[in-house]
Parts: C-alpha cells; structure tokens; sequence
C-alpha cells in the first residue's frame, strides 16, 4: 500500500445504526423516492425540489423527525431540508411525512459537511437549525463537535443575507464551545450580543432531548446569529 494514507476526516457522529424497526425499514423502501434526496457531488436546484420559490430552512441532525415534522406543518410557507446520517431517524421522519401528507419536507441521510461542500448552492440557505447537537462532553472528544470555526466557513456561504443560524443545548460546556467560536467568528453576529443567549424561541418544538434534560434539570441555551 501506499505509505501515505488517506486522513480521514474527524466526524462529527458515530454511526451507531442499531436494528430498525418494521415501521423504518417499511418506510425506507417505499418513502425515500418520494422524499428522500440522494447525495451526490451535484449542486441541487432547491426551487426545483420544492417546485416553487419560498425560504429553505437546514435542518441538521434531526433525530428521530419529530421537530421536523412540527415545523413543517405549522409553516407551509417554508421548505425544510432535513439532513440526518442515522438510518432509524430517516426511517421514522419518512414516516410522519407520509402520515401527515407533507409537502415541504425532504431529507438527506448523509454526513452535513459532504453535504453543505457538495450540494448545497452558495446564497441559497435563509435558516440553519442546530437543535440539541451531540455534545461530545469528553475533553479528548471536543475535536467531534460539528461547530467548529471551519463548519462555519463552510456554512456561511451557503446562507442567503438575511439568514439566521439557531442553535439550541442543554450542555452548558457546548454552550460556552457555542460562544466561544461563533462569537469570534469574524462572519457571524451574536443577536443576543457577545457571550449572551437569547430567550428561549416560543415557535420552537420542544424535543425529546430537551425534554430528558427538562428531566435531569438541565437549563437549555438557545442562540441566534446573523450574517455580518
């Protein structure tokens, strides 16, 4: 082999499938025609997706798709692009969209990175949530926190220029990670103001992980940031 191999890229997630369920798998086969899009190196029209003109929210890392969903059908004047690696997560949003007969609503099972590098058109994005991200809590496992100064130099591109980038945790060490790169990221404002967090957003669904953390008492910070 040759003696210099290739350097894999730190992920931000570990893919731990686990079994699926009837119900995933079901969807899975039948669904992701319908709303699932292929990653590919291909830039995406995303008015051709949707089939129409109107502000496209990034969701990433969207569990099992419940907040998705509640989003989705409380504004249908937006289109919601999902992007999530964890086949059950997919499995189960496909699901809730074909139940509820959503139209504003697709989905990417792939690593967000590829996907924003690849896919993503620049000036295209008008909204980035970032809802209770894996916190990685362990020092040496920081390196794998998706926010990082290079994931917004990826990020920020792709957003249109009145955009806004919501992030949401429980972990109060994330939220002083949150701060400390966002805030001295020379692209980004803090609405909030430097090192502050802003109330928490009344249209945004409460999540599972929110609630678990509701459980242990955890507080919750949610930040909002603009384009400079």
């Amino acid at each position: 082999m040759d003696n210099e191999k290739t350097q894999r890229p730190v992920r931000s997630y570990v893919l731990r499938q686990g079994r699926l369920t009837s119900g995933q798998a079901y969807a899975l086969e039948n669904y992701w025609s319908l709303y699932g899009i292929e990653f590919s190196k291909a830039k995406l029209d995303l008015d051709v997706v949707y089939g129409r003109s109107s502000p496209k929210i990034l969701d990433i890392g969207v569990g099992m798709g419940n907040t998705s969903v509640s989003l989705a059908l409380a504004h249908p004047e937006n289109d919601y692009l999902a992007v999530e690696v964890h086949q059950p997560g997919v499995g189960s949003l496909l699901r809730l969209i074909q139940e509820e007969g959503i139209k504003n609503l697709r989905v990417i099972c792939h690593d967000v990175v590829e996907v924003l590098s690849q896919q993503i058109p620049e000036r295209s994005i008008d909204q980035v949530y970032i809802f209770f991200p894996d916190p990685w809590p362990k020092k040496r496992h920081h390196k794998r926190r998706l926010i990082s100064s290079d994931f917004l130099s990826l990020l920020i591109p792709k957003l249109t220029s009145h955009a806004r980038i919501f992030i949401a945790t429980d972990w109060q060490d994330l939220a002083e990670h949150v701060i400390k790169v966002c805030d001295s990221h020379p692209g980004l404002i803090n609405l909030a103001g430097k090192g502050n967090a802003v109330p928490r957003p009344t249209w945004r669904p409460l999540t599972k992980f929110e609630q678990r953390g509701k459980r242990l008492q955890h507080p919750v910070w949610d930040f909002i940031y603009a384009l400079s």
